[in-house]
């Protein structure tokens, strides 16, 4: 006797022996995974040391909390941030002083390092000892050596005073124009040492640019100065825009800001107002958040990618 077989129960039988094919991941999502593997561990550390304390700064800006008694919590609303704005005398007036020294110093910087990393990168003798001038600020623990000399006075010691030509200096032009040039010469000296870190990342940068691309610039009769604006500049318009992000962040942290130390004289000196404190620092993050959004956008209108064809 035959049993009738029907078609669909052939089809049953041949996906029930044919061999289950296992989905093999794509070759972005492998990269992906194993890029979220690499950072994990700043993941984790992030989580751990930095999400919580910035989660209890910003709970604490919205109450009224001293070192005296740390379990006494008294809600506040935004009276604390009002107060930043309406009543201290001190903390607009050093934000603005912060922003205004920020302002000059940042673009100070950026050219001043990308030139000095020009210089660096030329093939004569002696760049090595070159480069290590710009360094040696970095290797050197010189931070709180610099803070305390420039809070003890030391800091308006400039050159001319340094050579005893002091007298001269202020029989020439005066006390005044005397004291603008002191004052120039330290902020020369403070942007010298704060131009290590640019300086390397822009040698590294002009490092990447292929020697072929100037040969072929010259060969069509470009001077250095054309080389300059039509090859170097614009392959390094992504270096310069990370010198750029990095500068500020250094320059609203860094070891003078007026700011910073306002905070920190309110949080643990005088006041001990923690609250308080942590309701300037969260309007000292959200300015300089601004300005990294504002320059981050305007500025990669600018930037050109060498894999970007429509750049």
């Amino acid at each position: 006797m035959k049993i009738a077989v029907s078609r669909d129960d052939d089809l049953a039988v041949a996906r029930a022996t044919t061999p289950v094919r296992r989905r093999r991941l794509s070759l972005t999502t492998q990269r992906m995974l194993e890029g979220y593997f690499f950072v994990s561990p700043w993941i984790v550390g992030f989580l751990v040391f930095l999400a919580w304390p910035l989660f209890q700064s910003f709970f604490l800006s919205f109450h009224e909390l001293q070192a005296t008694s740390l379990t006494d919590l008294k809600w506040k609303g935004i009276d604390n941030y009002k107060e930043a704005f309406f009543i201290d005398a001190r903390f607009v007036p050093k934000l603005l002083a912060t922003l205004k020294n920020n302002l000059l110093d940042v673009p100070v910087i950026m050219i001043f390092s990308l030139f000095s990393a020009i210089l660096a990168n030329q093939k004569i003798k002696g760049v090595i000892g070159f480069r290590a001038v710009f360094f040696l600020p970095l290797v050197i623990g010189s931070a709180q050596v610099i803070k305390q000399l420039f809070a003890q006075g030391v800091g308006g010691a400039t050159l001319s005073q340094g050579v005893d030509v002091q007298e001269l200096v202020y029989q020439y032009i005066g006390p005044d124009a005397a004291a603008g040039v002191s004052d120039l010469l330290n902020r020369l000296l403070f942007v010298l040492w704060k131009t290590g870190v640019q300086m390397l990342i822009f040698l590294a940068g002009l490092n990447s640019v292929s020697p072929v691309l100037y040969e072929a610039a010259r060969v069509d009769g470009a001077t250095d100065w054309d080389r300059f604006w039509k090859v170097t500049l614009p392959l390094l318009s992504p270096v310069i825009l990370v010198n750029l992000v990095y500068t500020i962040v250094d320059s609203f942290t860094d070891t003078f800001n007026e700011v910073l130390e306002y905070i920190q004289q309110t949080a643990f000196a005088g006041g001990f107002r923690l609250g308080y404190a942590a309701s300037l620092g969260w309007v000292y993050f959200a300015v300089v958040f601004v300005i990294l959004f504002v320059v981050v956008r305007i500025t990669n209108q600018y930037v050109f990618y060498a894999g970007d064809r429509n750049g």
